[in-house]
C-alpha cells in the first residue's frame, strides 16, 4: 500500500486542475481512493509527503525502438546517406544486425533509465536484432523489469534478410505473448510493407488473430513506402494490410507521414492509432504529415530518439506551428494522453486518469508555476513552462521507482557497462557490410 500526502491532481484529457490538494491512497497497482485526510485512516502505509506539488497520471512514448540506445555518438564506418532508404542501409540495418544478447539488454536498460527520469512510466517498443531474434524479447522485457517500468514489446518481423529471418521473427512474437504480464505487455510487430512479402504479411495476420494482440509497424514514413505498394500491388500501403485484416483498434501505425486520404478513412474506421515521430522525421528529412487533425486517434511517440514526451510534444507543437498544420496546444496534449489509451486496449485496464479504480502510473513534478495553473491553460504551461527537469518523483503500477530524482539503486555500473558494450557493438557494426 503506498499512500501520497497533500499533492494536487492534473488530468490532462480532458484537463483538469485540481484547486486544492488531496491524498491519494495506491493498493495492488491502482488508485483506491482520493480525498482529505486520508491517513488518519491509513497510517501504516508507505507515505510520500508532496507537500503541494501536482501529481499527473504517466506519460507513454507510443513508439521507440530501445535498440538504438547505444548508437548515441556513434563512431562507426557509415557511408553518406542521400535517401531514406540509404539511412536504414547504411546505418540501422547494420546497427541492428550487429547487436546480441548483452548489448540489447544494455540498451534496453539504458532506455528504461532514461525513460524514468523524463516522467515517461510506459513505452511501446519496437525491437529489431537479426542476429539475436529468438528470446530477445524476454531480454527486453528484463531490461523494463529490473527498472520498473511498463511496456508494449514487439519484434520487427521484415524480409529484408530473408523469409526465413521474417518467419523467426513471427514466432517470437508469437512466443512473447506468452510471456505478458502486469507490467509488460506484446503487440505483433513488423518493420514496414515494403519490406514485407503476400506470404508474411499472411503469417502476421494469423499472428494477430490468434493472439488477440494489434500489428505495431511503420507505414509510410517516407514516400518510397507508397511508392513502392503502388507499383508492385497497385494499392495504397494501409490498403494493403487492410486486405489482410491488419487494421483493429489496437492497430500502431507509426509515422504516416505520406498517408492518402484512403489511407486515413480506413484507419480512421479501424479503430486503430497512427503515432506522430516529429523529431525523428525532421532528423531523415522524410517530411511533415500535414493530415494530423483528419485523424481520430492520434498519440507521440519518439523512433528512438529517448523517451523524453515533454521534449517531444513541444517539437510536435513548433513543428505543427511551422508547417501551418493548426494544431492548437491542447491538440498536442490530447496526444500526448493518447498513449494511455493504447494502453487500455493492450493491458484491459483504465490508464491516463487520476481518479479511483485507475492504474497507479503517476508522476510528482516539482514545477512552480509563475502564472495560475488550470485546466484552460494546462497545454500551455506543458509547451512553455515544466520540462523533464521537473520530474521529482515516479510511480509505476504502483510502486515507486524513482523517488527525489533518485533510483533505488546504484545507476553507475549500469552505465559504465553500457559503454563497454557501445564499444564494442560499433567494432562489430564496422565488419558488417
Amino acid at each position: 500500500m503506498l499512500f501520497i500526502k497533500k499533492c494536487r491532481p492534473v488530468n490532462l484529457s480532458p484537463p483538469e486542475v485540481f484547486d486544492d490538494t488531496v491524498d491519494i491512497l495506491i493498493e495492488g497497482g491502482k488508485i483506491i481512493k482520493i480525498g482529505k485526510n486520508l491517513s488518519e485512516e491509513h497510517d501504516k502505509a508507505e507515505t510520500i509527503d508532496a507537500q503541494g506539488k501536482i501529481v499527473t497520471p504517466g506519460l507513454v512514448c507510443s513508439h521507440n525502438h530501445f535498440y538504438s540506445a547505444l548508437a548515441r555518438g556513434i563512431i562507426a564506418s557509415i557511408k553518406p546517406a542521400t535517401d531514406f532508404v540509404s539511412i536504414l542501409r547504411n546505418l540501422w540495418w547494420r546497427l541492428d544486425r550487429a547487436l546480441d544478447e548483452q548489448s540489447l539488454y544494455h540498451s534496453g536498460l539504458i532506455g528504461a533509465l532514461e525513460a524514468v527520469k523524463a516522467g515517461t512510466t510506459a513505452v511501446i517498443d519496437h525491437n529489431a536484432s537479426p542476429s539475436f531474434i529468438r528470446g530477445s524479447l524476454k531480454t527486453l522485457k528484463r531490461s523494463f523489469k529490473d527498472v520498473g517500468l511498463r511496456g508494449i514489446l514487439c519484434y520487427e518481423v521484415s524480409c529484408r534478410n530473408g523469409e526465413e529471418e521474417a518467419e523467426e521473427g513471427v514466432q517470437e512474437n508469437i512466443s512473447f505473448t506468452k510471456e505478458r504480464d502486469n507490467l509488460v505487455e506484446a503487440s505483433i510487430g513488423a518493420h514496414a510493407p515494403f519490406t514485407l512479402t503476400e506470404r508474411i504479411l499472411e503469417m502476421l495476420t494469423g499472428a494477430v488473430k490468434d493472439t488477440g494482440r494489434g500489428i505495431h509497424i511503420h507505414v509510410a514514413e517516407d514516400s518510397y513506402d507508397p511508392s513502392y505498394s503502388h507499383h508492385n500491388y497497385g494499392k495504397d500501403p494501409l490498403e494493403r494490410l487492410e486486405d489482410f485484416g491488419l487494421l483493429n483498434e489496437k492497430a500502431i501505425i507509426a509515422h504516416g507521414v505520406h498517408l492518402t486520404e484512403k489511407d486515413i478513412k480506413l484507419l480512421n474506421d479501424s479503430g486503430g492509432f497512427l503515432v506522430h515521430n516529429v523529431r525523428s522525421n525532421m532528423n531523415n528529412g522524410v517530411g511533415y504529415g500535414g493530415n494530423l487533425h483528419e485523424l481520430k486517434n492520434v498519440a507521440i511517440g519518439t523512433d528512438g530518439i529517448g523517451s523524453n514526451m515533454l521534449e517531444e510534444m513541444k517539437f510536435a507543437f513548433f513543428k505543427g506551428n511551422d508547417q501551418g498544420a493548426g494544431l492548437s496546444p491542447g491538440n498536442i496534449l490530447d496526444f500526448l494522453h493518447n498513449g494511455n489509451r493504447i494502453l487500455s486496449e493492450y493491458f484491459g485496464e483504465k490508464f491516463g486518469r487520476i481518479g479511483k479504480d485507475y492504474k497507479a502510473d503517476l508522476v510528482i513534478w516539482d514545477y512552480d508555476a509563475p502564472t495560475p495553473l488550470v485546466g484552460d491553460n494546462l497545454a500551455g504551461h506543458f509547451i512553455f513552462g515544466m520540462s523533464s527537469r521537473d520530474v521529482e518523483t515516479v510511480i509505476i503500477d504502483g510502486a515507486v521507482v524513482y523517488k527525489d530524482r533518485n533510483f533505488l539503486f546504484d545507476t553507475g555500473p549500469i552505465y559504465r557497462e553500457a559503454s563497454v558494450a557501445a564499444e564494442a557493438l560499433w567494432k562489430r557494426m564496422d565488419r558488417i557490410h
